[in-house]
């Protein structure tokens, strides 16, 4: 369907002609959707993807998933669909910031999460030890393109959401520390670098407000971190030293973001005048990603990281309801697997149709959230005769 002229999505697309950098990704230019659709008449194609992503089921899951701490631990800790929203956030900014496609980039953080198991990180190795039991495996970035290419239904024509390419693309690809690690992974548009990046800034940040919160650690701790020790002092000459430790935090927190953003947009900036880069083409082609920190300021990164390794993530409170968590999770798909009949009807008839047993029972499995296969467990265990208390 040709498109009205005077269109706001043709007029959105005009202005994106003249704001985005040559070698930012153009909603013009997309490479389109696995199924043809007309277009929105108000909406540039990201931005239908980023409602899509919005409104679907798997995204409003996110607020029952563990991000490190399971909900009832403390009030305030981090879910998943917080940290998603964090991530969209500072992605917009960077993205906003170098001339690239803001909503290309909010799609790819909203989304790259929506495969995340319950009970976070922990849920997710569980699962993949059962996986690789049929010689298979488990890895949540996989699964995020697996629920909006197939699981989630929305269209009578096609299943899944029917996402534009680059956000697909960037979904597939994404990769930190923590996701998809040591993989080789390029040919990754700008956009999708700094959703990686976007994801190491929001979990690192967020992730010390609720270790002080969780009294993992303390302020004092902190200090000995080379960059909350710069943060401090900005604090301190902007706000002086009589505060609150909870405004300390804050404020420390904040001039954290400020300090990792102000870093990644000026090394990106002297990369692509050092690369030469001026088109898409270009950025497809370099080796490295363009998209990250100094050499000089990852030193100091990675000393905040193995930090929150060592007080927070192996912390003997988080790995307790880890454990827990992967008991539970593990419980339950035996559960299902073993007695195929308790699924809900929409997967149970995909069992053989289209997918083994032991893929339909993953898939139903990932997508719960931690308090709705808690509560399966209760009846798991009755059903298995094993005692539901679990040894911490």
């Amino acid at each position: 369907m040709k498109a009205d002229a005077t269109s706001f999505r043709v007029q959105l697309e005009a202005r994106e002609k003249k704001i985005l950098a040559p070698y930012a990704v153009h909603s013009s230019t997309s490479q389109g959707r696995a199924y043809p659709e007309h277009p929105s008449e108000t909406r540039t194609c990201f931005q239908r993807d980023r409602d899509r992503i919005l409104h679907s089921k798997a995204f409003r899951r996110l607020s029952g998933k563990t991000q490190v701490f399971v909900d009832r631990y403390l009030d305030h800790v981090r879910d998943r669909l917080s940290h998603s929203l964090e991530v969209a956030q500072v992605g917009r900014d960077l993205a906003r910031a170098l001339r690239l496609n803001e909503d290309l980039t909010e799609a790819i953080c909203l989304a790259h999460d929506l495969g995340h198991t319950p009970f976070g990180h922990a849920g997710e190795h569980a699962l993949d030890k059962i996986m690789r039991q049929f010689g298979s495996h488990y890895e949540h970035n996989e699964q995020s393109k697996r629920i909006v290419e197939k699981l989630e239904t929305h269209f009578p024509r096609f299943a899944g959401l029917n996402l534009s390419f680059e956000v697909r693309d960037g979904l597939a690809k994404h990769q930190t520390r923590y996701d998809q690690a040591g993989k080789e992974i390029s040919g990754k548009t700008l956009e999708a670098q700094i959703a990686d990046l976007a994801d190491e800034i929001a979990y690192h940040n967020h992730d010390i407000d609720d270790g002080i919160r969780a009294r993992l650690f303390t302020i004092r701790d902190l200090k000995k971190l080379k960059l909350w020790k710069r943060a401090s002092e900005r604090v301190q000459k902007n706000h002086g030293k009589n505060l609150s430790d909870e405004i300390a935090v804050s404020r420390g927190i904040s001039a954290l973001f400020s300090m990792m953003t102000k870093n990644i947009l000026k090394t990106a900036q002297r990369r692509l005048a050092s690369h030469k880069i001026q088109t898409l083409d270009d950025v497809a082609k370099h080796p490295r990603n363009i998209i990250g920190f100094s050499a000089t300021f990852e030193k100091e990164v990675a000393e905040v990281r193995d930090f929150l390794w060592k007080r927070m993530y192996q912390s003997p409170q988080v790995l307790r309801y880890s454990r827990r968590g992967q008991k539970i999770l593990t419980t339950v798909f035996w559960h299902f697997y073993k007695q195929p009949k308790l699924l809900p009807p929409k997967f149970r008839e995909k069992i053989d149709m289209e997918d083994p047993l032991e893929v339909v029972v993953k898939d139903y499995i990932a997508g719960m959230t931690d308090s709705f296969i808690t509560n399966i467990y209760q009846t798991a265990c009755s059903v298995l005769n094993v005692p539901t208390t679990i040894r911490k």
